[in-house]
């Protein structure tokens, strides 16, 4: 297999191709706001829309341009997935808040599509499916019961995809099975972004791009920041920054790891490999530890492949190549394929692995979205916004926890063991792998 990555290829994300973020216009500092928010990525827009429009004056701090950041970076998968299992769940968090976690998900997808509509967002929303690849026959069992728990519990059209029938789903023969749920879909998430910017500006919230929050201190009303123009006093303040965190706030920035997430586009293929490839135009993961998550472009032109990147600093080629490879594991024909664009965003993960909001003082968070922002991000942005209002039953929320009591140990903002995990992960896959080819039991 060639696994030599392509050149040239934009280092930009793909989605800015058609989706550029000009300048905002730079206005004066406001002295006294009710909530300033420090991000201007779906979470902290999404809260400043709600805050602003239940006529709360509100100032949004983000230190670099908007949609530079995660938020036009990703996959453009509208999962709201979990990533622990719904076993794990309920040996961390108890059954009812377990139960709470996965209701909550169908309703955070229903609310993202119910505002596309409502405010005339156009951003390739297609509701798709999902289609999740197994390793291994043990994986199939485990997705043949999360399936069944999907439709009986939730009412979600979920189902068992056996061996045979891979194919009607997806162009390999590199899966054991997997499972298939029809509640999840795909968007351009930089169209997302710019939907969402549009829709705060119509609204009195004062955001200010380019502008570095230094620091945050505790005054008589409230919270006072200090920002790289000059200081701000808030009654409350909300922090949307997930694995964006810096120095401003070193409490959060010891609880969450940045962890660099890659794409790779294709070059156009044609529609008939298009088609044998991904004949459902459906949104594509696997079980692997070092998970995969692949889809079709919005104009179903390509694909669009990412991974986990493992690396902390620059912008080597080794991901890159890697991505390649990895696609050509899963789609033999596709080895050696030219690709177009390589990129990377940071997504946050926590010790939970599980989004969640919550306050210290006087200051809300939502944040640790795990590599599912697309919909945790903006939900968990109003729920904020809520809870900032005292609307307690809008604000109700099983991700709503107490502050994190434990730090990440021996970080201090530098993810130095990433490499590190990154080899347990790849350990344990090719374990899994091992056991592919396993007889199916009974």
């Amino acid at each position: 297999m060639d696994t030599s990555a392509p050149r040239p290829f934009k280092a930009t994300p793909y989605w800015w191709d058609d989706c550029a973020f000009s300048a905002l216009p730079v206005v004066p500092l406001v002295p006294r706001c009710d909530v300033a928010i420090v991000g201007g990525g779906y979470a902290g827009l999404s809260a400043a829309i709600e805050l602003a429009r239940a006529g709360r004056s509100v100032q949004l701090f983000d230190r670099q341009p908007i949609g530079q950041a995660a938020s036009s970076r990703n996959g453009g998968m509208a999962s709201g997935s979990i990533r622990p299992s719904r076993k794990q769940l309920i040996r961390r968090f108890g059954q009812a808040r377990a139960d709470g976690i996965l209701a909550e998900g169908k309703a955070a997808r229903q609310d993202l599509a119910a505002f596309l509509e409502a405010e005339g967002v156009e951003c390739d929303f297609f509701l798709s499916g999902l289609f999740d690849g197994a390793i291994s026959d043990r994986e199939c069992e485990d997705l043949s019961h999360h399936a069944e728990l999907l439709h009986r519990s939730l009412g979600i059209e979920a189902f068992a995809v056996p061996r045979n029938e891979v194919s009607r789903y997806i162009g390999t023969d590199f899966y054991a099975g997997g499972f298939v749920r029809m509640d999840i879909g795909g968007l351009h998430p930089a169209k997302l972004l710019s939907g969402i910017l549009r829709v705060a500006r119509t609204t009195d919230a004062v955001i200010h791009e380019n502008t570095r929050v230094l620091g945050t201190t505790q005054d008589a009303g409230g919270v006072r920041v200090a920002t790289s123009r000059g200081d701000v006093s808030a009654k409350k303040l909300l922090v949307c920054t997930d694995a964006y965190t810096d120095g401003f706030d070193p409490w959060l920035r010891r609880r969450l790891v940045p962890v660099r997430s890659r794409i790779i586009a294709t070059e156009p293929l044609g529609e008939g490999v298009m088609g044998r490839l991904m004949p459902r135009k459906m949104m594509y993961g696997d079980t692997r530890q070092l998970s995969y998550y692949y889809r079709p472009s919005p104009d179903g032109s390509r694909i669009l492949f990412g991974g986990r990147d493992g690396t902390t600093e620059g912008d080597p080629l080794a991901p890159t190549t890697h991505l390649c490879s990895e696609l050509g594991r899963i789609f033999p024909e596709l080895a050696g394929v030219g690709i177009t664009h390589s990129w990377f965003g940071q997504v946050a993960m926590n010790r939970d692995m599980i989004p969640r909001m919550f306050t210290v003082g006087d200051t809300v968070y939502a944040t640790g979205f795990c590599g599912s922002g697309v919909v945790w991000a903006r939900w968990l942005g109003k729920k904020a916004a809520f809870k900032l209002l005292g609307q307690t039953e809008k604000a109700q929320s099983a991700f709503d926890f107490d502050p994190p009591p434990k730090a990440v140990p021996l970080y201090r903002g530098k993810p130095w063991f990433i490499p590190l995990v990154y080899s347990l992960y790849e350990r344990r896959d090719k374990r899994a792998m091992r056991g592919k080819n396993e007889s199916p039991k009974g």
